[in-house]
């Protein structure tokens, strides 16, 4: 490549990236709420308070805080900066309005209400004064306010529903109706104790999600996030499948310490799109892998998505047991997209693409080894038996550290040590003040979040309404079960109590991931799993399902429903870079994710299953069945692999009809966990290897 083609590429690469930006900040904006970004003496306050934000809550990571004093704080940062860096409409924006400032500080003065009560608050839950309902309604309103504006109308519209379903239980038919709850008692068990709004969700909020977002936050400004890309994208090149498979790997690396899907998808598709499309990839096709790729970083170690930190919350577990479950599946969710990656550039021909603007990897790693130290610090940590949020703490400390180890990545710039910089100046605009600052605005639209949700665990709590909804979908499933029994009769099967039992439990999956799927088309993927971990967990550990597989069955399909409008952020940030059509993007997205996401059923359907979570914790990890680990797994990558065959119509060639479904049979057989189902499986596998490869070439026949 010539001098001069090599700056037109860099040049039109520039003009794509800046284009591709500007719609990427459209699109996320109609879906996380418009931003503003002010000048001056209000820009200065704006990032003041978000570092104060973040300097309390790493604070309290090493000194103890109440929790009656914690979660009110948590909650007072982030609605006051909801209002003031959220506007209340988009004509609004970069200005800060008189009803904004109101909203801050009638936020505040809520807090300072709750603090001076403290404990003497939760004592009177039960009989609140008339200034306590009034102080109550308002924090909910200004909780439903914030959410509205960090991310749409649609969380705040389902919380309303929760709360009129509680006011109005006794005109509601049968089986939803209960006694109702008037507002005084509402608004005791919503914000006058330690549950409801100030319950598990805010509790994981203001203890871990903000640390693990600013630890995010200290790695992007240390430049260990373009490390992972220029590294993966380094490592690969030569062959047709390169493009794709630095996708992958970016994905993973860059995605782990991210915990976020847009962000890794925007990060990643800016860079890698113009080398996709060189290799033969279609907008769609190349938009679809890119969303895959960043969606995975929700469900990768070692932060995972908020969720993730809930999950070991209502499970009273440690979070490295959730990143030890999270750690198999994750696997092969990459396998999966990996294989297909395989395929595409088997079925269509790609393109080598050669990579000559990138070093070697091995340069790079020798140059900033120190980039993966902090990647595994938080596991380390864990292991020498801190807490997680001591673990995430000293891993921020050890990334701000290790960015010192070159010019190019210190959060704070040489010059400034060396007095060559303005003293303040110099500090003030730093990427320590940034990666402080940027750790609480991101975390707002999530902790907002929590706050409705916990609004909605405190009803459902209250009401019983997750028990109501267990029995509703476990009677579903029952007859179902009879039905679906009765037709196996047919064909021969004894009608047995485990025959029954396996069909309910089945059915019971099925319901329970259509629900996750469904409620997820409205909210986040946090939202979800919290409304559905208190609704519909309860079912499946009825039948037998050991809770914390329930609860990372959940977990996934929440994940799941960030891949179908209108909340598929990810495949329409990618389409926004690509240019490419959103809803066919998000079906190019669904057909990369769709061989790993019929993973979780092998969670519930048999208690081997659980395997693949190797047993939930370090302590059944130590007394686990190594054999059947390995046994289950191995099953899962030939399921994935035949799913993925299937449904690109390609596995050593071209696949016929016959072929293709025969694959697709033997994925979902694989799904099955039982000795049967994986010989069925492995048998159709095989036979379609071996028609494969008896068949002449020029005979391949389309699907």
């Amino acid at each position: 490549m010539t001098e001069a083609s090599t700056t037109n590429s860099t040049q039109d690469e520039a003009a794509f990236n800046d284009d591709a930006r500007r719609r990427v900040e459209e699109l996320i904006e109609e879906e996380e709420g418009i931003h503003n970004r002010y000048a001056g003496m209000l820009a200065a306050f704006v990032t003041a308070a978000a570092v104060i934000m973040s300097l309390f809550h790493l604070y309290a990571a090493v000194e103890i805080v109440p929790a009656f004093r914690l979660r009110p704080i948590h909650v007072a940062f982030t609605l006051a900066l909801v209002f003031l860096v959220f506007p209340a409409a988009k004509r609004f924006r970069h200005r800060l309005m008189w009803w904004d400032v109101i909203f801050a500080l009638l936020t505040l003065a809520i807090a300072g209400y709750i603090l001076y009560w403290g404990d003497l608050l939760g004592d009177r839950a039960t009989i609140p004064t008339t200034l306590d309902q009034v102080v109550g309604v308002a924090l909910i309103l200004l909780i439903l306010e914030a959410n509205r504006r960090s991310s749409t109308w649609i969380l705040p519209f389902i919380v309303a529903l929760f709360l009129a379903y509680a006011l109005f239980g006794p005109y509601l038919p049968e089986p939803w109706t209960h006694k109702g709850y008037e507002i005084s008692r509402l608004t005791g068990a919503l914000y006058m104790t330690l549950e409801g709004i100030f319950g598990v969700a805010i509790d994981v909020s203001s203890t871990l999600i903000i640390l693990f977002t600013i630890f995010g936050a200290f790695l992007q400004y240390s430049g260990a996030g373009r490390f992972f890309l220029d590294f993966s994208f380094a490592a690969m090149g030569g062959k047709p499948s390169s493009s794709g498979r630095a996708v992958v790997m970016s994905s993973f690396l860059l995605g782990g310490p991210s915990g976020s899907g847009v962000a890794t998808t925007v990060t990643i598709g800016a860079v890698a799109y113009p080398l996709l499309a060189k290799a033969g990839y279609g907008k769609e096709a190349a938009g679809g892998l890119l969303a895959a790729g960043g969606l995975g970083a929700i469900i990768s170690p070692p932060v995972l998505g908020a969720a993730a930190f809930l999950i070991a919350e209502f499970l009273r577990i440690s979070y490295l047991d959730v990143i030890l479950m999270a750690a198999i599946p994750t696997l092969l969710f990459y396998l999966g997209i990996f294989i297909m990656v395989e395929i595409d550039a088997r079925k269509f021909a790609m393109h080598a693409v050669k990579l000559e603007k990138h070093q070697r990897a091995l340069d790079l790693a020798k140059r900033y080894w120190y980039h993966f130290i902090s990647l595994v610090s938080i596991v380390f940590f864990m292991l020498l038996g801190y807490s997680p949020i001591l673990s995430v703490f000293y891993a921020t400390l050890v990334t701000a550290l290790v960015s010192f180890l070159q010019s190019d990545s210190a959060l704070i710039p040489y010059d400034w040590f060396r007095g060559r910089m303005p003293w303040i100046k110099g500090f003030w605009e730093s990427g320590f003040i940034k990666a402080l600052e940027g750790g609480s605005i991101g975390v707002l639209n999530v902790a907002a979040t929590c706050a409705s949700a916990g609004i909605i665990v405190g009803v459902v709590t209250l009401t019983g309404l997750g028990l109501k909804f267990s029995s509703i979908v476990l009677d579903y499933a029952n007859s179902g079960a009879q039905s679906l029994a009765s037709l196996w009769v047919m064909f021969g099967a004894d009608r047995t109590p485990e025959l029954l039992h396996a069909m309910k439990l089945l059915l019971t999956a099925f319901y329970t991931s259509l629900i996750v799927w469904i409620v997820g088309l409205a909210v986040p993927v946090t939202a979800s799993y919290i409304i559905c971990a208190v609704i519909a967990a309860p079912a499946l550990i009825k039948l037998g399902v050991p809770d914390f597989a329930a609860h990372m069955f959940i977990f996934y399909y929440a994940v799941l429903s960030e891949v179908s409008p209108p909340t598929a952020l990810s495949p329409f940030a990618a389409a926004a870079i690509t240019g490419g059509g959103p809803y066919r993007t998000t079906l190019q997205c669904w057909k990369y994710c769709a061989p790993a996401f019929l993973v979780p059923f092998m969670f519930v359907l048999d208690p081997s299953g659980t395997g693949l979570l190797l047993g939930g914790s370090l302590k059944n990890l130590a007394q686990a069945d190594w054999g059947a680990i390995a046994l289950i797994s191995v099953t899962a990558v030939i399921g994935i692999l035949a799913l993925a065959g299937g449904l690109q119509g390609w596995l050593l060639r071209r696949t016929n009809i016959p072929e293709r479904w025969m694959l697709i049979v033997a994925g979902l057989a694989l799904v099955y966990p039982t000795t049967t189902s994986d010989v069925i499986g492995i048998s159709l596998v095989t036979l379609v290897l071996l028609m494969q490869k008896l068949r002449p070439e020029k005979s391949t026949a389309a699907a």
